[in-house]
């Protein structure tokens, strides 16, 4: 197999959070996958101010040494770099949209899904009004604007239409709560989500992946969750701050999630489900989507999050693990999906 050139677009132009996020997800991935007889890796960094930068490393000193340039040096650089596939690690809306759909301007193939996609999951609604019409069970809900009126009777989630890790979300258990749960959530975005809050069972996600053309449905991820004291997850559950001022992940390596034993009756149930998903909102490569589990078993589809960085941390990648798929397995099946290879 001849040494891949594979560039990891990392970072974000939108602002400093996604910027840090995505150089999280991406300095992980890199680590992992390092194999210089397979991949030659390069990276391009782009930063709030919209400038590129191609740093040897994601090292703070390594990127404040590599010059930044505008969009257009940076194509010029780019098609001159015999780039084989992007591997992309930006989960800001641009990042999602526009820079996926520069690479298919460049004609260089990348990982994942499309702009367009990418777009449609990016705004919960539309994508749970997709994944309803193939016949998967969402939660009642409501889209509102600033001013707008629900007319859905508490309990229900209140979260804003287009953001990830929490962000915004509120339980809303009395009619008084409203309307600072609405304050809440328009603060992250000017459409609201109110929907109808599914009683706790169970909440899992479930990732797909594609390997010859054919769905792999990966074992699930459980999140802890208590009728009482912790209905729903929340921000704090998935990311934090550590004391240097960088962002670490929270729910991983703890007892807030966990890898489901695959034998467990609900994984077959939710892996049908999020085929269907897959199929209905047309993913590739591979998907990820969060289900609340009702207590008498039936999955209601909440979100998707179509990502997936190739780090050992990452859960497709946690999940394939347990499945008998190893990380460098995982990214290989991904290239020959995307290169429409079998090697």
């Amino acid at each position: 197999m001849p040494v891949l050139r594979i560039l990891h677009l990392v970072g974000s132009a939108h602002d400093d959070f996604y910027c840090d996020l995505s150089r999280l997800y991406a300095q992980e991935c890199l680590a992992a996958t390092a194999d210089p007889s397979r991949y030659d890796f390069q990276i391009a960094y782009i930063t709030p101010d919209g400038q590129w930068r191609f740093p040897r490393s994601l090292s703070p000193e390594d990127i404040a040494e590599a010059k930044p340039i505008p969009l257009f040096d940076a194509i010029e650089f780019l098609t001159g770099q015999n780039i084989d596939i992007m591997l992309p690690h930006m989960f800001c809306i641009p990042g999602m949209t526009h820079y996926r759909a520069l690479f298919d301007l460049l004609k260089i193939p990348y990982i994942g899904n499309t702009p367009d996609l990418m777009a449609i999951t990016a705004h919960k609604a539309r994508t749970k009004a997709i994944v309803e019409a193939a016949g998967v069970k969402v939660p009642h809900g409501e889209l509102l604007r600033q001013g707008d009126v629900s007319t859905i009777t508490p309990p229900v989630i209140i979260k804003p239409v287009n953001s990830d890790n929490s962000l915004g979300v509120t339980l809303v258990k009395e009619a008084t709560e409203y309307d600072a749960a609405l304050k809440k959530a328009f603060e992250h975005a000017s459409e609201v989500i109110v929907e109808t809050f599914i009683e706790v069972g169970r909440e899992v996600r479930c990732g797909i992946v594609v390997k010859d053309g054919e769905l792999i449905g990966l074992p699930l991820e459980e999140y802890l969750i208590d009728p009482q004291e912790k209905p729903i997850r929340s921000y704090a559950d998935k990311l934090i701050r550590t004391d240097d001022g960088n962002l670490g992940y929270a729910a991983k390596g703890n007892k807030k999630s966990w890898i489901v034993d695959p034998n467990d009756p609900s994984t077959q149930k939710v892996q049908e489900v999020a085929k269907k998903c897959h199929q209905a909102l047309g993913c590739r490569h591979y998907s990820l989507f969060d289900f609340r589990i009702d207590p008498e078993g039936q999955p209601w589809f909440l979100e998707a999050g179509l990502y997936c960085s190739f780090a050992h941390k990452s859960v497709i990648s946690s999940m394939a693990k347990v499945a008998g798929i190893p990380l460098h397995e995982l990214l290989i099946m991904a290239i020959n999906e995307t290169l429409g290879t079998n090697k």
